[in-house]
């Protein structure tokens, strides 16, 4: 019988991801009720516990893809893959407002560009204060404090080496955790409570995944708006990282 439970898993790796991932909700769901009283959204305890998960799977395997690199769950490597991962990020603008987007205006375009200047900046001078001199490294660390992606993205473009986009990608992670975690203490102090101040949130913080869950925790409407603008940050951060910031870099550092 378990055999037989092993072999079904092992040919429908998607349909158990799903599973898994429905399980881990359940349970962080419970966390967050009866451990927090809601105060940390249920979607940052399962961010935590996919974490862990996934080192659970790099300690067992000695792999590098996690959980995925366990047979059994397989599946979970195309689930979190690049495909369904757009997927999700582009369906989030269907439930946008259009005339409350353009409310945003000019803050929002500002917030956009604080948001992906601000945070560089702070991840620069991270990796400077841990040693890095050189325009390269401290540009990649710097773009991944962006979001994880524009991290490794710049730092392919402009030859940085596999361990420091590594960090570039963890320094995005912590952010997005943070952003999480955070928005939901913060949102009274933040006033989040309209599309307008959720399109500014989501600009000036630039994480699709931190800002999706911490508006999700606070006001579950507020999350197409804040992830549309937080959306726009890949695409800035990826056209800013190896061009201007880069530049900007190497002049300040040589």
């Amino acid at each position: 019988m378990l055999d037989l439970l092993e072999k079904t898993a092992k040919h429908n790796g998607l349909v158990l991801a799903f599973a898994l991932v429905g399980l881990v909700m359940i349970v962080s769901m419970q966390l967050s009720r009866r451990l927090t009283f809601g105060r940390v959204h249920g979607s940052a305890i399962a961010i935590l516990i996919g974490l862990g998960l996934a080192y659970w799977g790099g300690i067992q395997t000695g792999g590098q893809k996690g959980l995925a690199d366990v047979t059994l769950f397989a599946g979970v490597g195309l689930m979190g893959g690049a495909m369904l991962r757009d997927f999700a990020i582009v369906a989030t603008a269907f439930e946008v407002q259009v005339v409350e987007a353009r409310k945003a205006g000019l803050v929002g375009a500002v917030a956009l560009i604080l948001g992906t200047v601000l945070p560089f900046i702070v991840g620069a001078s991270v990796a400077w204060g841990f040693g890095y001199r050189d325009a390269v490294s401290i540009t990649t660390i710097g773009a991944g404090a962006v979001t994880y992606i524009v991290g490794p993205v710049t730092g392919a473009a402009i030859g940085a080496s596999s361990e420091i986009m590594a960090l570039s990608i963890a320094t995005g992670l912590v952010k997005a955790i943070m952003v999480m975690v955070g928005t939901p203490m913060a949102a009274r102090f933040l006033r989040l409570s309209t599309p307008r101040s959720a399109m500014v949130f989501g600009g000036l913080a630039g994480t699709v995944s931190g800002v999706s869950a911490g508006l999700a925790a606070t006001d579950r409407k507020l999350v197409p708006y804040g992830a549309l603008v937080a959306t726009f940050h890949t695409g800035l951060g990826c056209l800013l990282g190896p061009s201007l910031l880069f530049f900007a870099t190497r002049a300040l550092v040589g």
